[in-house]
């Protein structure tokens, strides 16, 4: 689209990836250049914060609470040349377009950069929902002024936030451990997987049975000649099933009225019943009809791409983001269901291609969300444009990833215009009478699908992987009323009740859409944050909470109630979407919340207990460190009273009898080790899971008091060898020798032959020609050889056991290398950091993997993995440590000046220095997240 004869316009887009694509669409005049996303944000610690507001009292928050809670912005290190790129490139043009993303993030964006640029030449808000070159054009056809409703809305949420964050999260560091965060939403993400966990530790199972009859038909018309069917009842009574028993207590519920089979009563009725005859007392048929799913929001799509891809929710949404960057798929941060006319027809088009007419619904098909508080007014996602491209048409373009995505995306949109999936349904009930005169009803069920319709191009997972798959189909013979079966095998089956499933990181954003907490675009970010900060970790796609993570949300639950209670958290959600509709004040809001003035707030306000500001300075004193971070778990057959308690070196088990824990004097800062009370202490091993705190597998690990196992005995000493978790890791011990495990093994699968070799340590390889000992260790930084001073790194660990003399001398003789081994090469390379234009790799060090420039490294975080850490990750990660500068040196020591020269006098002067340094408060240096 060719601009105005002799007129130049910058579009400014968060991402260079959007940049290149749009630029491409948009004719000579257009300038398109990156944002690189936000360009300026609250201050991270006290050295972002400018000179001239370093001594106010707010300064630490970034807001000034008392003056209507003005944000203090400052633009980041990293955006600093770029945002002089745009600056410059702003004074060169006639018009500017902000080309952000459509919704309250990229809203704030473009008013961020507005602010920043301060531009004489007019602005202008494009909006698009996909990047194609109609939608372009047409956004730039069509645009309009920033929505100040929304920047509000954002603003409030990000303040809300930060005072959340920066209020709340010192409050852990003195009660349970520094450097921890609270925040408005992981906090109550959190809670969810804690209060799951929970219950699967309260869990208490049963056994239950019941019998399948394999029966028979004795003239076989349609259909199969025998089916199962399941004992449903026994003398008019309803056989007990896992719904019927207590989850607590593993017994049957108050008033079920059922029977409860054992296994000798299961077998024993099996047995009265063979070679009686079996009738069919009952057939229901009914039409089945099943109607297709919606399209997919942010929310479902994370979920089904778990369950069907085995992708994390940043895996997907970092995926979709480079989908819809490249103009493949429509804006992928929505709650929106709604497809519009043109994409209803491009689906419609493309079924009759692919399915014929007959697939086709005679009208459009028109959903409505489900979602509590929905709020853009975006498209559900699909594929862009106004012809849909197959996944055929695009396999060779995408990366595998991109396309497994795309394909899950298009299947989902096509089926949504497709017709219902049509059937029958059949329930049957037969009666046999044992031997014994009991009356035995037995059940069967089938569904026979007589039209796929949408079937044929979607079928939905379930988070229950035994769960039977839509599209299934369970086919009975043709049956009716008294009609004679036989049973050609009766076998009776037990039962086990099941704890609660645990949550997926899909399950997890399901319950906070359903509780109406969150929003598209935060979903993903609160999966990772919640693993990031160590609260929950998981185990294939089960997300298990630690006790760190058991002990922060005691404390909120005990203390502040209101920050982590769902209903609560989902009303501050309703507020911004008031603000963002124009129908809310943000001040009034954020006043409430803080202060606890419910000015202006209505029936929705949140004032409670004074406000947040009262909340966390009045009730400090009442926080108990050493109660918060102790988790109950039983007590034994002793009388002994087992807690869990969470150190500052991690989680370890402690038992007493009642009184005796509370004899020493709590330790600040976690409850460490330091704390010194009474009774027998166990670590418990990185990777065991609350739920397997089991009174036996605590039995295990008080075991000689460090949780050991026995390997074998020594055949040369006759003592025990035994394996044992220390502070530092897993170790072997024997009498008084003791040996660290290396990096390759693991506590599961050691051997008493390996833990042998272990102990041998350090291996005596031979005597020097001058009579030098010649040894081969493990070490700090790995296995070498060792003679006198003389050090040298071998190649492997295996090597320690193997390595001659010959060779260990060799290696002494070789000159030292600088480093202490060979550069291995790097485990990535990701190309040119798009901020610096350096060469970005992945390397593994002695820590883990961390990418580096050359210049500056930064380690990867918690459950990033070298695989799917994406460019841009990795450019804003180096971007954080550029901005903290380079790590200072260290300083030789100096040489002690000659005693004559040390004067009282410089001592004084040196006394009086000192105290300058601590002008700035330590505690604003403290950063907490929000």
């Amino acid at each position: 689209m060719p601009s105005n004869a002799g007129t130049t316009r910058l579009v400014i887009v968060e991402s260079p990836a959007k940049a290149k694509t749009i630029s491409g669409y948009l004719g000579p005049g257009y300038v398109v250049e990156a944002s690189f996303g936000h360009v300026r944000d609250l201050p991270r610690n006290a050295a972002d914060v400018p000179a001239k507001y370093k001594g106010e009292p707010w300064a630490r928050l970034g807001v000034d609470v008392d003056n209507g809670f003005h944000a203090l912005y400052v633009v980041s290190a990293d955006r600093k040349q770029q945002i002089s790129k745009l600056v410059k490139l702003a004074k060169e043009v006639d018009e500017i377009f902000l080309a952000t993303d459509e919704d309250r993030e990229g809203e704030a964006i473009a008013w961020h950069l507005v602010e920043t640029l301060k531009p004489k030449v007019p602005v202008k808000r494009m909006v698009f929902h996909e990047i194609t070159k109609p939608a372009i054009q047409a956004a730039v056809a069509n645009p309009r002024e920033i929505d100040r409703d929304l920047v509000d809305a954002q603003e409030a949420r990000r303040i809300l936030d930060r005072l959340y964050g920066y209020e709340v999260s010192p409050v852990l560091w003195k009660k349970v451990m520094p450097k921890l965060s609270a925040g408005r939403v992981q906090s109550v993400a959190t809670r969810i997987v804690v209060e799951r966990e929970r219950q699967r530790m309260a869990f208490r199972t049963a056994e239950y049975w019941d019998i399948l009859a394999t029966l028979a038909v004795a003239k076989p018309g349609e259909g199969p000649r025998t089916f199962n069917a399941t004992l449903v009842a026994l003398n008019g009574d309803r056989i007990a099933t896992g719904k019927d028993f207590e989850p607590t207590t593993g017994r049957v519920r108050a008033g079920a009225g059922v029977v409860h089979l054992d296994e000798s009563g299961a077998r024993g009725l099996a047995a009265r019943l063979a070679d009686r005859p079996f009738t069919v007392t009952r057939v229901e048929e009914k039409p089945y009809r099943r109607r297709p799913y919606a399209p997919f929001i942010t929310s479902t799509l994370q979920q089904e791409a778990a369950r069907k891809l085995r992708f994390s929710s940043q895996q997907t949404m970092r995926t979709a983001q480079r989908l819809y960057e490249n103009g493949y798929i429509t804006y992928m941060r929505t709650d929106s269901v709604n497809l519009s006319e043109t994409a209803i027809t491009a689906a419609r088009r493309q079924i009759v291609e692919l399915y014929g007419e007959r697939s086709v619904p005679p009208e459009p098909r028109r959903y409505t969300g489900k979602v509590k508080n929905a709020q853009e007014a975006h498209e559900a996602i699909r594929p862009a444009g106004d012809n849909f491209r197959t996944p055929g048409d695009v396999a060779k373009e995408l990366s595998a990833e991109e396309f497994k995505l795309y394909e899950l995306i298009w299947r989902r949109t096509i089926a949504s215009q497709m017709t219902d999936a049509v059937g029958s349904s059949v329930s049957v009930r037969i009666r046999a009478v044992s031997s014994a005169q009991e009356e035995a009803d037995f059940g069967a069920t089938g569904k026979t699908i007589t039209d796929p319709g949408f079937l044929r191009a979607y079928v939905e997972s379930s988070d229950d992987e035994n769960a039977e798959a839509e599209d299934a189909e369970r086919r009975l013979p043709t049956l009716v009323k008294d009609q004679p079966l036989t049973a050609d095998e009766l076998a009776a089956q037990g039962h086990h009740t099941q704890p609660p499933s645990r949550y997926t990181e899909a399950s997890l954003v399901k319950a906070l859409e359903e509780l109406g907490i969150g929003r598209p675009s935060t979903y993903a970010s609160i999966m990772q944050t919640i693993q990031d900060r160590g609260y929950v970790v998981k185990r294939g796609q089960a997300m298990i909470p630690s006790f760190l993570a058991f002990a922060v949300i005691g404390l909120m639950e005990r203390h502040y109630p209101r920050l982590i209670d769902y209903d609560f958290t989902a009303s501050m959600e309703n507020e911004l979407d008031e603000i963002a509709g124009g129908d809310h004040a943000a001040v009034d809001f954020l006043t409430s919340f803080y202060f606890g003035s419910a000015n202006g707030t209505g029936d929705q306000a949140i004032a409670h207990a004074g406000g947040l500001k009262k909340l966390v300075t009045e009730n400090l004193s009442e926080i108990d460190a050493r109660s918060v971070n102790s988790i109950p778990l039983f007590t034994d057959d002793e009388g002994r009273e087992v807690v869990v308690r969470v150190g500052r070196y991690g989680p370890y088990l402690q038992r007493a009898l009642p009184g005796e824990q509370q004899v020493s004097t709590p330790a600040p800062s976690g409850e460490g080790e330091e704390g010194g009370s009474q009774g027998d202490r166990a670590p418990i091993p990185e990777g065991l899971a609350p739920d397997e705190l089991t009174p036996e597998k605590v039995h295990e690990l008080f075991l000689g008091g460090g949780g050991e196992r026995k390997l074998g005995d020594d055949p040369s000493t006759g003592e025990p060898i035994l394996l044992k978790s220390g502070r530092f890791g897993p170790y072997v011990a024997s009498g008084e020798r003791k040996s660290s495990l290396l990096r390759s093994q693991s506590p599961d699968s050691l051997t008493l032959d390996q833990a042998l070799q272990l102990l041998s340590l350090p291996r005596l390889v031979g005597v020097a020609p001058d009579g030098v000992e010649v040894f081969a260790n493990n070490g700090r930084y790995g296995p070498y050889v060792k003679r006198g001073e003389e050090f040298r790194s071998l190649e492997s660990e295996d090597k320690m056991f193997t390595v001659t003399l010959d060779e260990a001398l060799a290696l002494l003789a070789a000159p030292k290398t600088r480093g202490r081994r060979a550069a291995a090469p790097p485990l990535r390379e990701m190309g040119a950091d798009p901020l610096t234009e350096k060469p970005l790799v992945i390397k593994d060090g002695r820590f883990g993997p961390y990418v580096t420039d050359g210049e500056f490294n930064a380690s990867l975080r918690r459950g990033q993995t070298p695989e799917e850490l994406t460019l841009e990750q990795a450019s804003e990660m180096l971007a954080e440590k550029r901005a903290k500068g380079p790590a200072p040196k260290k300083k030789a020591a100096k040489k002690a000046a000659p005693a004559k020269k040390t004067t009282a006098a410089k001592k004084t002067t040196a006394a009086k220095k000192t105290p300058a340094k601590k002008a700035a408060p330590k505690k604003a240096t403290s950063t907490p997240k929000e």
